[in-house]
């Protein structure tokens, strides 16, 4: 509700999943992720817009080549296993086939994104993480190719066939330089967030906040259009920068139920979205 209502462009420097350009309506879509694999998966899908049969032909392909399980078609796993495993009988069924799956990946298929949205899927929270040497690491999940993920790649592909994005994985500060904004535009920024953790927020430190502020205010004197999300206490922790740089701005409190993969501890934490 706090964003305009006409937008010709919508810019993302911080794309991650998607989920704020693909419910948001303007003319063109700029997005961009530092993360090239996160951009990779998207280029990839958006590929398959128009051709849904053939993705997901292509995927069960690679599900029954390594006996993965599918309860999007079937439930295959046996009753017995889900005796033994009550709550996590998906990743006893799935781990060996999955460490194949991984393992030919890293070994010989590091440029097909349609085998790493498979161990997407089917990996520990349904994360992106790669080791030091940029093999992917994360040990089996425990939930399979659903219904509900079929159900979502279809929305996926629906929204995306109306609309026109143009896809980019460059730092954000030359991503929004490169790009010819006017006061019809909309910016939308969800950097990672200075004082939580996560595996992206290893990215991004004290000078990258200023930079990305700086930013801010100069489209802010263009009269270009920006609404930015952030954290700004959180466990303890104040982000005095960014607490400093919003009183200038309108200050937005959002209720959201912020989830770690390293912390599911109840948290004091306050999220704002300035515009």
């Amino acid at each position: 509700q706090y964003f305009p209502a006409d937008i010709r462009q919508f810019v993302e420097p911080f794309v991650g999943g998607g989920s704020v350009y693909l419910n948001v309506d303007a003319e063109d879509y700029y997005l961009n992720d530092i993360n090239k694999d996160v951009v990779g998966l998207h280029v990839m899908l958006n590929s398959y817009v128009g051709r849904e049969t053939e993705f997901f032909d292509r995927v069960w392909e690679i599900v029954d080549a390594y006996g993965l399980s599918c309860s999007a078609r079937e439930d295959k796993v046996p009753e017995a296993l889900k005796a033994e495993f009550v709550k996590t009988y998906f990743a006893e069924y799935n781990r060996e086939a999955f460490l194949r799956l991984r393992n030919d990946y890293n070994t010989a298929h590091r440029d097909n994104y349609l085998m790493l949205y498979v161990l997407l899927i089917y990996g520990f929270n349904r994360m992106i993480r790669f080791n030091s040497r940029g093999n992917y690491n994360l040990p089996v999940g425990n939930v399979d190719f659903n219904s509900n993920t079929v159900e979502a790649l279809n929305s996926y592909f629906y929204v995306n066939a109306s609309k026109q994005t143009s896809w980019h994985a460059i730092d954000f500060e030359d991503f929004l330089n490169g790009l010819n904004l006017s006061q019809r535009d909309l910016v939308y920024l969800d950097p990672p967030y200075l004082i939580t953790f996560s595996e992206y927020n290893k990215l991004w430190n004290e000078n990258s906040e200023r930079r990305l502020l700086a930013l801010l205010d100069n489209l802010s004197r263009r009269m270009i259009r920006f609404a930015i999300s952030n954290v700004s206490h959180y466990k303890g922790k104040v982000n005095a920068t960014f607490l400093e740089w919003s009183r200038q701005y309108n200050v937005h409190s959002i209720k959201s139920n912020y989830i770690s993969y390293h912390d599911n501890t109840i948290k004091n934490f306050n999220e704002v979205l300035v515009t």
